[in-house]
């Protein structure tokens, strides 16, 4: 989940427990491309505001009542600011490659994916490619969505976690199907 604290002096707002969908859409695609948020009766002007994101467990009512949400989620999460601003601003400049393969990924997500159909997938909207190319379109577009939280990975319907992530996408032996753990991708 994610936290998110708007400051534009002498206003702050704060906003709980949102998805990665929520988080982009309403605050993070607009701060970086540089329109007016409109949140709690009032614009938001990226170059006049500062935008702060946790990300952490979910918050319950009780904690986030009489004032003390901020210090909970500061307490139970990690500030991801600069992160999250980064790959928004990537994403902001990606190839149309790279985003076409995620939406197509996103199509057929909904039953759990091995990497090696994602592979399938790249070659086929690219069969002219070196197989290098492909594989590189195939693991930019999992890390995205992995990273974006639009895709869970999972072993054995288990959620593999995030420190895991990076060592299995970039195994060879993941994109061949070698592997002695079945590693699935499913649709968040």
């Amino acid at each position: 989940m994610y936290h998110v604290e708007l400051r534009q002096f002498p206003h702050v707002a704060r906003v709980f427990n949102l998805n990665r969908e929520e988080l982009e859409s309403r605050f993070v695609r607009p701060y970086v491309g540089g329109t007016i948020i409109e949140h709690e009766d009032r614009r938001w002007a990226p170059e006049r505001s500062r935008l702060k994101i946790l990300e952490g467990r979910e918050l319950r009512p009780e904690e986030v009542g009489m004032g003390r949400g901020w210090a909970t989620a500061t307490k139970h999460g990690a500030d991801v600011t600069e992160t999250v601003l980064a790959q928004a601003r990537r994403g902001a400049e990606a190839r149309p490659e790279v985003e076409a393969l995620k939406d197509a990924i996103a199509e057929v997500a909904a039953t759990p994916l091995g990497f090696q159909d994602v592979m399938a997938l790249a070659a086929a909207a690219h069969p002219n490619w070196r197989a290098s190319q492909q594989l590189e379109l195939a693991e930019q577009a999992v890390w995205e969505m992995l990273h974006q939280g639009r895709l869970d990975m999972t072993v054995d319907g288990s959620p593999v976690r995030r420190e895991r992530w990076q060592p299995i996408v970039l195994s060879w032996a993941t994109w061949a199907g070698v592997t002695t753990e079945p590693f699935r991708l499913k649709a968040s």
